[in-house]
């Protein structure tokens, strides 16, 4: 344009994959406190990808720690049944655990 040389940048195609509150959250952390990284995933057209294999695998492992957990503190289908308070609490707690250990280990690493 005139006198200035104005670049023609273009992202590439980007597939459009769903992602979840895990692939959510990472974005977020990638773009308040890892700025490089999200921005070399964006302009590769990477970011996309990325989001949707944090999102299954921090899926995945929240399901393995939670089915661990049951398991060790004998959270079962009778609990359910004898007592559903008390169920749900331990089911509340052991996901809350689950997640805390996912998020420090993946979304936030």
């Amino acid at each position: 344009m005139g006198d200035y040389l104005i670049p023609d940048l273009k992202l590439p195609e980007q597939d459009l994959l769903c992602f979840g509150k895990y692939g959510r959250l990472r974005k977020n952390y990638l773009k308040n406190y890892k700025r490089g990284i999200y921005s070399s995933l964006l302009i590769s057209g990477r970011l996309n990808e990325h989001l949707h294999e944090i999102d299954v695998q921090a899926k995945e492992q929240v399901e393995f720690i939670m089915k661990q957990l049951m398991i060790r503190e004998e959270v079962t289908e009778q609990l359910k049944a004898d007592d559903q308070m008390k169920w749900v609490g331990a089911m509340n707690n052991i996901k809350a655990r689950a997640e805390e250990i996912v998020f420090s280990e993946i979304i936030y690493a």
